[in-house]
């Protein structure tokens, strides 16, 4: 046997050493990789050939090698082998530890790791039970040297992963190591801290002494690997180990902070402790680290770090790799501090009487230098910790977090200007910055979170210190205003003086703005009104409206600034003239430089930010604008008669402010008068003759908008079809925007006098009358036939009227897929380019912005006019016979808008007296032509999905925008499905609000440690149907396709869709005809289809739950009345029959004993595992079984009252006998 063991050996090692050279070729490496790979599954030699592969004479490729066998013998043959040769391979495993390994400097880390891994796994089958001394023998193996103790610290750290952290053990076995680790938990932490504490001793005596390097490696070796042991059990066990001793741990922790080599480890475990929750009572202790000695440390490390952190010379290569390894303390150091806040804001306050520290100022300069690091990373981690102690109840009130609220407004002043792009060089945190940040996108999207975050805590800061907040706000506007314009680089594509995204102008200005915008929204929350200072604020505003550019990016930052401040306008209304004069400018901004268009995205964006100010003003300010209605209007006819023509939607902007303000009027007649006047062109214009006969007929529209024509890419002509397009988008922008603001008063009394109300209902609500009714009344004919004829531009015989040009007229935009598929945005130098896109975007966005608003009217029109639309004779037959017209040919992005901007907002305002006779024909034929829709187009992709899988190797070359192509078309469907259920859900369920979770701050972490946390379920889910979702159910045909739709969805590919429907709309819907006469097969087909959703899905933890609880309610509620289900649950793999037995006999005998709630859905979990279905890299994954050992003792229950009983026995306790070992 030994020759065939020396033999297979050197086969072995032949092998590992062809697969490791880099020289091989392919077709020898795959052979060497089968030859081991059958070894290890067939080989009766595997433990006497891993053991000798295994020994430190061989090179470390082979000896991992050799553990690996080992390893792969303990995990799949544990369970066949002889009790005598597990004893064996024990004892030889422990032997390897005592003298297979090198020095601790000299042993490959990848050798160790293998090693520790075969430990661990004997110990996860035979640990408490059959090796019940196994921590007795790991503190043996620490005496005899560094790497022996070292291989202790990663078995322990190990085996807590996979225990705790990784739960890669059967339930029983995981709770009976957990159990046992917790019962020696004591010993365990011990253990740990000594080593530790003795380790560092050593490593500190020797680190400076000459010839001792290779002594002081070693130890800190060993003292590294025991925190990072420690940071493995610190997350889960009792706090109580960590605040033990007076909080021992805690300090030496805080001492390790200074040793360059262990405090990266160090703040890691302190980090982990301080972000541990439980009970308050518990975490008092952590209290102790705001003493003055601890705080120090703290600063003294963070100082030291923040020193090493850039080197002088950032091109030799070990300098980079100090500074990663220097700013990642500095990131934990940063982190442990946050995490002390948050547990002062726990512990102040609360029902343990925990005072406000002494030294809180010390702490709080200490998160103040984080706040003012270069790293914006840095500053973004103390952002929530800031927020909290602001918005503290007892802490924000406090002396000294007032005081330090003024100064992190000073502070924020620098953190809100946008630097530190990874690509330039412009600030000290672009160095920083290349560590954190892949590119300048990353960069990007990182700064728009943190500014949101930064916008809160200044908002809360406010609250604490508001006419402070304000005097800085206006300091810096006033900087800002007398500063001359810097414009940066000049390489830029903007006109020459014009700044670009970047600039140094524009950085400060936009960071200002946000300051203001942040102070002023909580000035008026916080202060009375006699307070508020007004006349400051009308010199500041006075200086912005004085203030000229013609850079459109900085007009931009001065336009916010007037929306900002536009608030205390009120209390001088002598001022509005001139606010509304400059932002009436904006609107017809243009850089002088600039003859024509195309203008810039930056000069467009401009005026746009001018309209949208103006109704933001009117739509908050009605009352205060009434007086200047008149000017306001003469101002508009003058503007559309003059040589400036602003652009269609820049002109329905200020038709819409204008309509706000007539709001105002409160009298019927004479806002009716007013809006028959603004829009007497507009429905002139689209009743017309021409316009009607271009709208009614697609032939005719395609030549009217110019789809059918074929224009070179250069053409300077006048583009007639573009005009034409205009005429038709500006019709629908103006009648979109009267008829979303046009509104009677809100005051009952207000609308009887004014004549807005016509009757009552007979539940006694009024009927309100819109002035702008009679507009739309008129628009509507020729509204419902653009859409009827939009949808058949889709038909072939249509589509192929379209010119080469526009052929591709009706697909989505490229902006529209990247947000589709999720890709990130344009560049940020888009703001410097003119927005000029060809002719075939043009069309794009024509189309796209045509179906968009005539949804979007349609949609606003039931809330606006509600009596008013809902009686138009024959709606349903109108909507019907133009939304819903060819539909089979509409792309999928065209319905989504239907179903989202049309169907769900009439639903959610349509009065019950019109279910029946509006909603119900719209929507059952809707959600047949959609289930038939979606299921197709959802085989069609499983089919693809398959298909791919089976040929993939005839695909591997495939075009790439072939793929991009699938994937966009698969993400249309997807959300289509999420559309058309969510509108289902809408209409059917009645969504109540969760009861709030207990107090999360209070959660036991004794309860957590033993078991994994249950999302708790209520025995019946408690949705009802909404009014009209019963009355849909009360038409067979409908609730059938209701019920067919939602249970056919849940094996589709969309997990999130799955869950949604599983857990608020399938039972819900069953519930309602369980009592009635529901056929056999409708039962199987229902529980099937759930049983279908989980071998799709099963693999995600939530849908698991939230199917198997499904088909569980129907099991319960339909088992009874329909044998055919036990028929399905048989036919499930794996099942067994014994336990469906007695399932079904608790079930279906009266007289039998019910199991709990949590019991009968653990049960039938296990009934139907069979069907749930593995996630890909799961499916060919070796299986690892681990049996159950003998439970561990536990004290049975008396059978009787102990009281009553004679002898107690409790002598016996203390007798000589009962101490015997």
């Amino acid at each position: 046997m030994a020759d065939q063991v020396a033999t297979m050996c050197e086969q072995l090692i032949k092998a590992v050493t062809v697969m490791m050279d880099a020289e091989t070729s392919q077709v020898y490496r795959l052979e060497a990789l089968k030859f081991c790979e059958e070894f290890k599954e067939t080989s009766s030699f595997c433990v006497p050939c891993g053991l000798q592969l295994a020994d430190k004479a061989q090179p470390a490729v082979v000896r991992h090698f050799g553990l690996q066998i080992l390893e792969h013998v303990i995990k799949f043959r544990w369970n066949n082998m002889q009790q005598q040769e597990k004893v064996e391979l024990k004892e030889c495993a422990m032997q390897l530890l005592s003298n297979g390994v090198r020095s601790i400097l000299e042993e490959e880390s990848h050798v160790k790791d293998a090693l520790s891994r075969i430990i661990v796994e004997m110990i996860k089958r035979e640990w408490p039970q059959h090796w019940p001394d196994m921590l007795k023998e790991m503190e043996a193996l620490t005496s005899q040297g560094e790497v022996q103790t070292e291989l202790v610290m990663w078995i322990l750290l190990r085996l807590a992963e996979d225990v705790i952290t990784f739960q890669t053990l059967p339930t029983q076995r995981r709770r009976d190591i957990q159990q046992t680790l917790t019962q020696n938990m004591d010993s365990i932490f011990s253990f740990l801290l000594t080593i530790l504490q003795s380790n560092v001793e050593e490593y500190r005596k020797v680190k400076g002494l000459p010839g001792h390097e290779v002594q002081a490696r070693a130890h800190c070796r060993v003292a590294v690997a025991t925190l990072n042991t420690l940071a493995g059990y610190i997350d889960w066990v009792s706090l109580v180990h960590i605040t033990s001793r007076n909080s021992h741990l805690l300090e030496m922790l805080c001492l390790l902070l200074g040793e360059p080599e262990l405090q990266l480890e160090a703040s890691e475990c302190l980090l982990i402790a301080l972000s541990r929750r439980g009970k308050l009572e518990d975490r008092k202790p952590f209290m102790l680290l705001f003493d003055d000695v601890a705080i120090d440390y703290i600063l003294s490390a963070a100082q030291s770090a923040d020193g090493l952190a850039i080197p002088t010379n950032t091109s030799q290569t070990p300098a980079v790799e100090v500074v990663e390894r220097r700013y990642i303390f500095l990131k934990r150091l940063c982190q442990v501090l946050c995490a002390l806040g948050f547990q002062l804001c726990a512990l102040v306050g609360s029902d343990v009487k925990v005072d406000v520290p002494a030294n809180i100022s010390k702490y709080m300069e200490a998160l103040l230098s984080f706040t003012t690091h270069s790293s914006q990373f840095l500053k973004s981690c103390t952002l929530s910790t800031w927020g909290a102690l602001f918005r503290h109840e007892t802490l924000s009130k406090d002396a000294v977090v007032v005081e330090m609220a003024t100064k992190y407004l000073k502070v924020s002043l620098n953190s809100l200007i946008k630097t530190g792009f990874p690509s330039r060089d412009d600030n000290p945190s672009c160095e920083y910055s290349r560590l954190d940040f892949d590119s300048d996108e990353d960069f990007n999207s990182f700064f728009i979170s943190y500014r949101a975050q930064q916008g809160d805590v200044l908002r809360y800061a406010t609250r604490i210190v508001p006419l402070e907040a304000f005097q800085t706000a206006a300091e810096w506007l006033h900087y800002q205003i007398t500063s001359p314009i810097d414009p940066g680089d000049t390489t830029s594509k903007t006109a020459e003086g014009l700044c670009y995204l970047l600039s140094p102008s524009v950085v400060k200005w936009d960071a200002m703005t946000v300051f203001m915008e942040c102070v002023v929204s909580q000035i008026f929350k916080s202060l009375e009104e006699e307070k508020l200072p007004i006349d400051q604020s009308m010199e500041l505003l006075q200086a912005v409206l004085n203030y000229d550019t013609k850079d459109p990016l900085i007009l931009s930052c001065i336009l916010t600034n007037v929306s900002a401040l536009f608030p205390f306008a009120i209390h001088r209304p002598q001022v509005l003239p001139q606010i509304l004069h400059k932002l009436f400018n904006a609107i017809t901004f243009e850089v002088e430089q600039e003859n024509r268009v195309p203008r810039t995205r930056a000069v467009k964006n401009v005026r746009r930010h001018a309209c949208s100010a103006i109704i933001k003003i009117c739509r908050d300010f009605p009352q205060f604008i009434l007086p200047c209605f008149d000017m306001f209007h003469s101002h508009l006819k003058k503007l559309f008669s003059s040589n400036i023509m602003p652009t269609y939607m820049e002109k329905c902007s200020l038709m819409e402010a204008l309509v706000l303000i007539s709001n105002q009027f409160k009298n019927f007649e004479k806002q009716k008068a007013f809006l028959d006047e603004l829009m007497a062109p507009v429905v002139a214009e689209w009743t017309s003759e021409e316009i009607r006969s271009v709208l009614w007929d697609p032939v005719k529209f395609l030549s009217f908008v110019g789809a059918d024509q074929t224009v070179p890419e250069q053409s300077e002509t006048i583009d007639a079809a573009g005009l034409n397009r205009g005429r038709l988008s500006f019709c629908l922008y103006a009648m979109l925007g009267v008829v979303k603001r046009a509104r009677w008063p809100a005051d009952l009394e207000e609308a009887k006098a004014g004549g807005f109300v016509v009757g009552y209902t007979t539940t006694g609500a009024p009927i309100y009358r819109n002035p702008c009714a009679a507009q739309f009344l008129a628009f509507l004919p020729n509204l419902l036939a653009l859409i009827r004829t939009h949808n058949s531009l889709f038909l072939p015989e249509n589509m192929a009227r379209l010119s080469e040009t526009f052929s591709r007229a009706f697909e989505l935009m490229d902006a529209e897929k990247n947000i589709v598929l999720g890709l990130p945005q344009n560049p940020l130098d888009i703001y410097d380019s003119p927005v000029c896109r060809g002719s075939l975007g043009r069309m794009q966005g024509f189309f796209c912005t045509l179906c968009d608003n005539y949804f979007h009217l349609l949609g606003n029109a039931g809330p606006s006019l509600q009596q008013e639309f809902y009686t138009i004779e024959n709606l349903a037959e109108g909507i019907s016979g133009s939304a819903f017209v060819s539909l089979d040919h509409v792309p999928d992005h065209r319905l989504r808008p239907m179903i989202r901007l049309f169907l769900k907002p009439l639903v959610l305002s349509c009065p019950p007296e019109y279910y029946e006779s509006l909603l119900r024909p719209l929507l059952g034929p809707l959600f047949t032509y959609m289930m038939q829709r979606l299921n197709i187009k959802w085989q069609v992709i499983s089919q693809r999905t398959s298909t791919n899988g089976e040929d993939e190797e005839e695909h591997v070359v495939c075009q790439e925008s072939q793929v991009t192509q699938e994937m966009l078309e698969e993400q249309l469907v997807r959300l289509l499905t999420r559309e058309v259920l969510e509108l289902l859900t809408v209409s059917c369920i009645s969504r109540k609000v969760a009861e709030p979770a207990a107090n999360k701050e209070e959660i036991d972490e004794e309860d957590v440690m033993m078991d994994t946390v249950q999302i708790p379920t209520p025995a019946q889910p408690t949705e009802d149907l909404t009014e009209l979702g019963k009355c849909l159910m009360k038409h067979e045909s409908i609730y059938m396709t209701l019920l067919t739709l939602s249970f056919t969805s849940l094996s589709w590919r969309d997990a999130t869709n799955c869950h949604r429907t599983a857990s608020m709309v399938c039972w819900a819907l069953l519930r309602q005809v369980v009592g009635g006469s529901l056929l056999p097969e409708a039962v199987t087909w229902f529980f099937t289809s759930v049983l279908r959703g989980l071998q799709v899905h099963g693999q995600h933890e939530v849908c698991n739950t939230t199917l198997s609880l499904l088909a569980m309610f129907i099991y319960e509620n339909l088992r009874p009345r329909y044998v055919e289900l036990r028929a399905v649950m048989t036919q499930i793999p794996t099942i067994s029959l014994e336990a469906l037995e007695q399932y079904d006999h608790r079930l279906m005998d009266p007289n039998a004993k019910k199991a709990g709630e949590k019991k009968r859905k653990d049960q039938f979990k296990k009934l139907i595992a069979g069907t749930v279905g593995k996630a890909l890299c799961q499916q060919f994954r070796k299986e690892v079984h681990i049996r159950n050992l003998p439970s561990l003792f536990k004290m049975p229950k008396p059978d009787k009252d102990v009281l009553s009983s004679e002898a107690l026995g409790l002598e016996t306790l203390f007798g000589p006998e009962s101490t015997a070992p």
